[in-house]
């Protein structure tokens, strides 16, 4: 997992989301609540996408409105088999570790990958089988 986690707040705009992702080169933020204490959503490069289709004025729009919700998140003392299985179930690329309400870092389908072969198999036993070509 990665510990170093970039956040951006419900009220904070598209603008400042997509500044911060453009800033670290990476597809999402995750977004906490206004304490900043436990995520309640993620802002992917996707959701961003779909943004320019429904809003006039992208510039305007908070991440609360945008945000992929609710969150899938996973314990921090889960197996990394658990992980890959959870990820196809739900069809997320990017799984939150949580760890007594905190968040304490987030897994990616790429670092999955990096895991090994044996979870490459995993995931691609979990796909659909008209996906699996």
């Amino acid at each position: 997992m990665t510990r170093s986690v970039k956040t951006v707040e419900t009220v904070d705009t598209v603008d400042e989301a997509v500044e911060k992702m453009n800033k670290f080169n990476i597809g999402s933020v995750l977004v906490m609540n206004k304490e900043r204490t436990r995520p309640v959503g993620i802002v992917t490069e996707r959701d961003i996408l779909r943004l320019v289709e429904r809003y006039p004025e992208p510039s305007l729009v908070k991440v609360k409105q945008i945000m992929s919700q609710p969150l899938v998140t996973i314990p921090v003392d889960a197996s990394i088999e658990e992980a890959a299985r959870l990820m196809a179930r739900k069809q997320v690329k990017r799984l939150p570790v949580i760890e007594q309400d905190k968040l304490v870092g987030i897994v990616s389908s790429s670092d999955l990958m990096r895991a090994g072969p044996k979870l490459v198999r995993v995931l691609i036993d979990l796909l659909p089988a008209e996906d699996r070509s």
